[in-house]
């Protein structure tokens, strides 16, 4: 039987709130066997209570690869992981949430299950196995057509190199034979046993071939091999991966979802749609949807909003000081030979996105070409011709993927630019005109495709390249717009209280490139452009690196994880490995000097020997002199967007750990387990306001006092008004703040914060003022009383920071 979705925009539009009194605020745990199960989870329920958070939200919790850190490579989408604590495991951590006035929150991951041992995969190997008769073939996107590239057959990129087919043999250990290739085991069709390993795989539904043959014909995420997408838009793939959904939802275990991917999916609108129905209208539901700059999310959307990427850019754009743009563009240009500005940015997606699109997703652009030939009746038209002007439309496409409702048009924008650049593309431009006007296959898998383009060549290599000012590099960021005003900040927060009152905010996840006070610490530069500059100049005299942009790049990680103490890296457990991992998958997805597919040994080499030299020699002690220098300033900057992100409009989400000072950088790095112990201690010992020193206890206390107070008076946040206020004086431009209240009323709660603190110097605030709304206001966070004209100075006597309530 064919589903129905619900497409009418009116219909959509009309959407039931969440449960604002419930949901106030989330915790992000990243749940993995070895060290955060449902127990442990549990055993921390109590100091999340005490902390003032409201739910927990759970990194997926299917059965996923055997001591899988992140739960993303789901092999069973029917089962609770037994790694974790199986469904009795969930059942207690709910019950234990749900006893402290709390809740849950589930990360859903639709779009792919993980395949990179086919033995714990019993759809994929019973496709391996049967091939086209298989039960579960449908559940795949496979192309079995024969010019597919394998002969027709599933093509798996698993050979390392040449010689690994001679590595075959046939396993007969166990109850039925299998192919095996080193650690890995593939099934033996019925009636295809009886030869050498070679003969008995040419027989098979499948291929074995090189990972850099660029042949793969099965659609991933991405371009990972190892996770297999499946196909959501068949009601049996759906309700068969929603099972367990299902029943949470029955047994109300859980209180909302966080939908992994939605945009590689065939139909995200149709799948949110059906997905709304079974959840229910009150139960919260998030999508990972990462929005272009200035990219409004589509309000027809059955959703409350997304995971927060977008809050991010504005809460650490709005502390970017913009006077440091020109000197740090100059310092990029000397150093690294380009500016990282708006004009280089803009080139090198372009460039990079059609380098993708021809390197590792060529097996997707050959499906989708092929798919464009089909729709648009033009089999005998030159394929090459095609293909380069789909990559270049693909190129020049500003979103993520452009078949969301508020992005009609744009389509035809962009081919006629194209066809306007390139005179000679016209003809292989109607074609694909002609099968995008199908709605088909094509216009599907188009939309798919320019999602995994934006994906790979910004996020994954451009943000690696990229060395003006790195904090800006990140997730749902735009780093060709150095920072955004005050009066940006305060329209964006204004707008997602009136529009997505409910949706996530956030400044750290298990995908941010660094997390949140390496960003606030790293964005402190560009307050002092000209002392940075500066030293980098002198440092790479004293110590050459084997490449500019890269040491440009590093030189600013390393800056933002070095010990603000005046300690030596050296010196901290663990530093120097993390910072050569950090250095090795930076390199290697910029793809300038080496990369996954093509390692340079002897650069690598060189940047790691280069590494070595800074942490033990002089560069290392200016980067750690600096950063003591500046660690008041990135404090500041720290508490400043941490504040202001937990009064904002939307549910705010704190990641695993994040309420203390934290160092991460782009994952693994951000995964490592967190010591809880010494959380529930400060919590515990927290008894007057905290100075900003190297304990992160004055973060916790702002935390904390901001999570009670949304507790407290619910009415202000989730769903409340939202209203800009302005200092007035010497330095009213270094200060923000806000007002939030209940829908309609007057503020009763006032958050305010400092910006660019390295400006204030010996002088302090001066004259600066805020006028307050009538009444008394107190601040929770050390007890002050004020009223009228509040003297700035007064206000942030003891943190940066203030927490207002009339």
């Amino acid at each position: 039987m064919t589903e129905t979705y619900v497409t009418d925009p009116q219909t959509l539009l009309h959407r039931a709130p969440v449960r604002v009194s419930t949901v106030r605020s989330t915790y992000r745990l990243q749940l993995r066997p070895d060290a955060l199960t449902f127990a442990d989870a549990r055993a921390i329920a109590e100091y999340l209570q005490q902390l003032g958070i409201s739910h927990l939200y759970l990194s997926p919790i299917l059965t996923a690869t055997h001591g899988s850190t992140h739960g993303y490579d789901v092999t069973d989408p029917t089962t609770v992981s037994t790694a974790l604590g199986g469904p009795s495991g969930l059942k207690a951590l709910s019950d234990e949430v749900r006893s402290r006035g709390m809740g849950l929150i589930v990360d859903l991951v639709p779009n792919h299950v993980g395949v990179a041992d086919p033995r714990q995969n019993r759809w994929w190997w019973d496709v391996l196995r049967n091939g086209q008769k298989s039960q579960y073939a449908k559940y795949f996107d496979i192309d079995w057509s024969s010019g597919n590239g394998a002969g027709g057959r599933l093509a798996l990129p698993v050979l390392q190199n040449e010689n690994d087919p001679a590595a075959l043999t046939v396993d007969r250990s166990g109850a039925e034979p299998m192919l095996a290739l080193h650690d890995l085991r593939f099934p033996i069709a019925a009636g295809t046993d009886g030869d050498n390993a070679l003969r008995i795989h040419d027989r098979q539904h499948y291929r074995l071939v090189s990972w850099k043959a660029g042949v793969c014909t099965y659609r991933r995420f991405f371009a990972v091999n190892s996770l297999a997408a499946i196909r959501q838009e068949d009601p049996e793939v759906f309700e068969a991966t929603h099972r367990e959904l299902a029943a949470w939802c029955e047994h109300d275990l859980i209180d909302g979802v966080r939908v992994d991917h939605p945009d590689g999916l065939s139909y995200p609108s149709a799948y949110l749609t059906r997905l709304r129905r079974l959840i229910g209208p009150q139960r919260l539901l998030l999508v990972e949807k990462i929005l272009a700059n200035r990219e409004p999310l589509d309000a027809t959307l059955p959703v409350d909003g997304t995971t927060g990427y977008d809050a991010l850019a504005d809460l650490g754009g709005v502390l970017i000081d913009p006077a440091g743009e020109t000197t740090l563009t100059e310092l990029s240009q000397h150093v690294a030979g380009h500016g990282s500005d708006r004009a280089w940015f803009g080139e090198t997606e372009h460039r990079i996105k059609r380098a993708v699109a021809e390197t590792i997703l060529a097996p997707e652009i050959r499906r989708l070409v092929a798919a464009i030939k089909r729709d648009g009746n033009a089999g005998s038209f030159d394929t090459l011709a095609v293909s380069n002007a789909t990559i270049e439309v693909l190129a020049f496409m500003p979103v993520y993927r452009v078949d969301y409702a508020p992005l009609a048009g744009m389509t035809a924008a962009v081919v006629a630019e194209v066809e306007k650049r390139n005179a000679e593309l016209t003809a292989p431009l109607s074609v694909l005109v002609t099968a995008l006007s199908v709605g088909g296959e094509a216009a599907t898998r188009f939309s798919q495709v320019c999602g995994a383009i934006t994906a790979k060549s910004v996020e994954d290599t451009m943000f690696y390249q990229g060395a003006r000012l790195v904090s800006l590099q990140e997730v749902g960021g735009n780093p060709a717009r150095f920072g955004h005003s005050v009066n940006d900040f305060h329209l964006s927060n204004s707008e997602r209280a009136q529009r997505w009152p409910a949706t996530m905010t956030t400044i750290s996840t298990h995908d941010t490139k660094r997390g949140e006070d390496v960003r606030a610490r790293i964005g402190v530069l560009s307050q002092v452009a000209d002392v940075w500059s500066q030293r980098v100049r002198g440092w790479l005299e004293t110590t050459p690196a084997p490449d500019g942009a890269t040491a440009l790049f590093l030189l600013q990680n390393m800056f933002g994880v070095w010990p603000a103490d005046g300690r030596p890296a050296s010196s901290v457990p663990g530093l120097r490995d993390r910072l050569h991992m950090f250095a090795e998958k930076s390199i290697r997805e910029a793809g300038t000097k080496t990369s996954w597919e093509e390692p340079d040994a002897s650069f690598e080499a060189a940047v790691h020997g280069w590494l070595d030299a800074v942490i033990d020699g002089p560069v290392g002690t200016g980067i750690g002199d600096l950063a003591h220098e500046l660690a008041p300033h990135a404090w500041s900057d720290a508490v400043a967007q941490k504040l202001l992100q937990l009064g904002a409009p939307g549910i705010p989400d704190i990641y695993q750990g994040t309420e203390l000072w934290e160092d991460s950088l782009v994952d693994p790095d951000n995964r490592r387990p967190v010591n809880f112990a010494t959380r529930v201690g400060m919590l515990q010992s927290l008894t007057d306001t905290p100075t900003l020193d190297t304990t992160g206890a004055a973060k916790m206390w702002v935390v904390a006092y901001a999570l009670w107070l949304r507790r407290e008076r619910p009415e202000c946040f989730v769903g409340g008004m939202y209203r800009p206020l302005y200092a007035i004086g010497e330095h009213a431009h270094r200060f923000i703040a806000y007002g939030r209240g209940p829908a309609g009323e007057a503020p009763e709660v006032i958050v305010a914060a400092t910006r660019y603190s390295v400006g204030l110097g010996s002088t302090g605030w001066l004259d600066t003022t805020l006028p307050l709304p009538q009444g008394n206001w107190t601040d929770r966070l050390t007890g002050n009383t004020f009223a009228g004209n509040a003297r700035v100075d007064k206000l942030f006597a003891r943190l940066p920071v203030a927490l207002l309530v009339r």
